[in-house]
């Protein structure tokens, strides 16, 4: 039998704070089966992220910039393109899409078309990344942009099939032109700013950021070494 072994896990929750108390849960897991086998666990973190903070003086700002800009340029070309990957998907997969975005199902459209309200109220989409941690210090706005066929499942082939196609860049250009258009508004605009900072206090005010990192954690640049 083997005398020791390392075990990764992943835990995920909606919120800082619920990460904090889940952790420690799954720690006290770990001490009650070593109890039961009677051996002997030890614990590490070796990465975390938070949960991402929205700014609603940002988001509105970037919602003004892409209703502006209008959807992105795609052609008949690109609409066909996205057509015939839409048929390697299942109804079910469109239907996702649009409910994750807060929008009535359209039948027929391969790509996106118009710019989704501000207030729609769509599924939560949940993910993993350090820009979480950045929105709990700084104001931070994210933006989704149409890059792929209505549909596409993450991580699947039919996404990066698209992923140099000139559907894809039209859809990176047009994203990136409405961040750029946000940040020419923050530097023009003083009160933005200002309202942007007054958000994120008010969000961190009952909740001050704590980073989930222990402080002192160094890189795991040796994971992966012989």
């Amino acid at each position: 039998m083997q005398g020791k072994a390392t075990v990764r896990y992943l835990i995920r929750a909606t919120d800082l704070p619920g990460l904090n108390s889940l952790v420690q849960r799954v720690r006290k897991i770990a001490d009650g089966a070593a109890l039961m086998t009677e051996t002997t666990v030890t614990t590490k973190t070796v990465s975390a992220v938070s949960n991402l903070l929205g700014n609603l003086p940002l988001e509105r700002a970037m919602q003004n910039n892409l209703e502006r800009l209008g959807p992105p340029p795609f052609d008949d070309e690109d609409r066909a393109f996205a057509a015939e990957i839409q048929k390697t998907l299942t109804d079910a997969d469109i239907a996702a899409a649009f409910n994750r975005a807060g929008v009535p199902v359209r039948k027929g459209v391969p790509l996106a078309d118009e710019i989704i309200p501000l207030e729609a109220k769509g599924a939560q989409m949940v993910g993993s990344t350090d820009v979480g941690d950045v929105s709990w210090v700084v104001p931070t706005v994210q933006a989704r942009g149409a890059t792929y066929a209505i549909g596409t499942p993450g991580h699947s082939w039919q996404l990066t099939a698209q992923g140099k196609s000139p559907l894809a860049h039209k859809g990176m250009v047009h994203v990136a032109k409405v961040m750029a258009g946000v940040a020419v508004d923050a530097l023009n605009d003083p009160k933005l700013i200002e309202a942007a900072q007054a958000d994120l206090a008010a969000r961190t005010a009952a909740v001050p950021y704590v980073c989930p990192l222990p402080d002192d954690l160094q890189p795991p640049i040796h994971m992966g070494k012989n």
